[in-house]
């Protein structure tokens, strides 16, 4: 460090006209990584005309009209872990900006100081206080051995690097886009929360659905290996028909305790994304419901929006601008720091007269300092920054590309499966209809009971079918929604839903 023997204002000269000079490269803005979309070319796989063009709602989840699900979902939101995580990251993130914005003024300090200071005489004989020593002695007086007095200091130091050459700048650029990235995982953290608490439930009513039917086909396999073995001991029927029945009885009542078990895991999947112990929904969520169906028209709006809404796409842009001010950072390495220092106080052996003009002392000049020898490593630094930068920048592209990749598989299986719970819906109504027909024909006495159980059977695995089918249905436009970025940036009042 050299002192530069400059005045006061003409300091302050200099570095006002060396300030705003800030190095490295301006952030540009993204790569354009998927030019179709960007252009606002509609979706790809967005094929069905039940699916249009227009800006989708955010909130997704009262599309489906079940009040419970809606409760859970804004619950989840205001309560879920991992939303309050990121919630959390981000007040990091915001005061490290505050701490960079206020590395820009001056750093001041205070110090007072009271000191005694005893001073052995001996130390001054020959000196300027030899004659005092003499006459001391010579008018017959003891010489003394120390001699006592005071001092008091009281001042104010002050210490300000100014930015010449911009670090400090690219370094608030750089802690606001991280602040702006970790807003972005926040609002990422409620699409996911949103889209799992939605999965979730529809799972478990698509569960309590599928183990009602089960045990109900149970019950009438059961039925009709009993009316077998009293044919058999009639002599009108084999031993054949009634194992055929019972194996069929058996392999359906064994499905029941995996569907139970599904049930109880949709329970405690979603007590634990409302942040609540397993088992503190039950109440709520045992008593069974239908599984939620999509609305007939889908909102799926363009790509160009949906690269615009998802906040993953947004917090892999703002990390590449992170990176691009880190550059900045390095390159302001190369060139030399001005400091001002400043001291102003007082300094008396009275105490009385600290605060007064004529004990007030000050110092202010700047300093200059730069590390010529570690230029290597400055460099080192720079290539070190260009190559995180490139690393975001590719990772930023992968995200869009992954983003259209999600939305466009979405959009096929959402209508894909929207066709098979069509025709799935026909062979149920169709098995119904064949179960009416075998009722009438059994009350007429052409066919027996047993005929009348078997089709009862079968229009129960039709249903079995239909209900696993609506299920994955409305979890495909669950899917959908998350892949469309929506469900983030939402008031989230808390929803009580159950006592704590």
């Amino acid at each position: 460090m050299f002192p530069l023997n400059f005045r006061p204002g003409l300091a302050l000269a200099v570095a006002g006209l060396l300030g705003g000079c800030v190095v490295g490269p301006d952030y540009a803005g993204p790569p354009v990584a998927a030019p179709r979309a960007e252009t606002g070319a509609p979706f790809v796989r967005a094929t069905s005309t039940r699916m249009v063009p227009v800006d989708p709602p955010a909130r997704w989840w009262t599309s489906l009209r079940d009040p419970i699900l809606s409760d859970l979902v804004e619950e989840a939101l205001a309560t879920n872990t991992n939303v309050q995580v990121a919630s959390a990251r981000l007040r990091q993130s915001r005061a490290v900006l505050g701490q960079r914005t206020a590395d820009l003024a001056p750093s001041i300090s205070t110090n007072t100081v009271a000191l005694n200071n005893q001073v052995p005489v001996k130390d001054f004989v020959g000196g300027g206080l030899g004659g005092l020593a003499g006459g001391a002695g010579g008018a017959g007086g003891a010489i003394p051995k120390s001699m006592n007095f005071d001092l008091y200091n009281a001042s104010f130091d002050a210490t300000w690097e100014i930015d010449i050459f911009g670090g400090k700048q690219r370094a608030i650029e750089q802690a606001a886009a991280q602040g702006e990235a970790a807003e972005a995982a926040v609002a990422d953290a409620q699409v996911q929360v949103a889209a799992e608490v939605a999965q979730a439930y529809v799972t478990l009513r698509g569960a309590q659905r599928r183990l009602a039917l089960t045990l109900r086909a149970a019950s009438l396999q059961r039925e009709a290996v009993g009316l077998s073995q009293q044919r058999l001991a009639g002599g009108a029927a084999s031993s054949l028909d009634v194992e055929r029945l019972r194996t069929q009885f058996e392999t359906t009542a064994s499905q029941a305790p995996a569907f139970q078990a599904q049930v109880d895991q949709s329970l405690n999947q979603i007590a634990v994304l409302v942040s609540r112990e397993p088992g503190a929904v039950d109440a709520l969520l045992k008593p069974a419901r239908s599984v939620p169906m999509p609305p007939s028209t889908l909102a799926v709006g363009d790509p160009a929006g949906m690269l615009r809404r998802r906040p993953d796409i947004r917090r892999a842009e703002r990390q590449v601008a992170a990176a691009n001010a880190q550059i900045g950072q390095a390159v302001a390495k190369l060139f030399p720091k001005v400091n001002l220092i400043g001291n102003a106080g007082w300094v008396s052996p009275n105490i009385g007269s600290i605060g007064s003009l004529a004990a007030s002392t000050y110092n202010l000049g700047p300093t200059l300092s730069w590390s010529i020898l570690d230029f290597g490593r400055t460099l080192a630094q720079i290539r070190q920054s260009e190559a995180g930068t490139d690393e975001a920048l590719a990772q930023y592209e992968q995200t869009v590309l992954q983003a259209m990749q999600d939305a466009e598989t979405a959009l096929s299986r959402y209508g894909n499966q929207r066709a098979t719970v069509a025709r799935l819906a026909r062979a149920s109504a169709s098995a119904g209809k064949a179960s009416m027909l075998t009722d009438q024909r059994n009350t007429a006495g052409t066919i027996s009971t047993i005929d009348v159980l078997d089709v009862e059977r079968q229009r129960l695995q039709a249903e079995q079918s239909l209900a696993q089918a609506q299920a994955e249905y409305t979890n495909d436009y669950v899917a959908l929604q998350k892949s469309l970025g929506l469900g983030w940036g939402l008031p989230t009042e808390r929803v009580a839903l159950v006592q704590r």
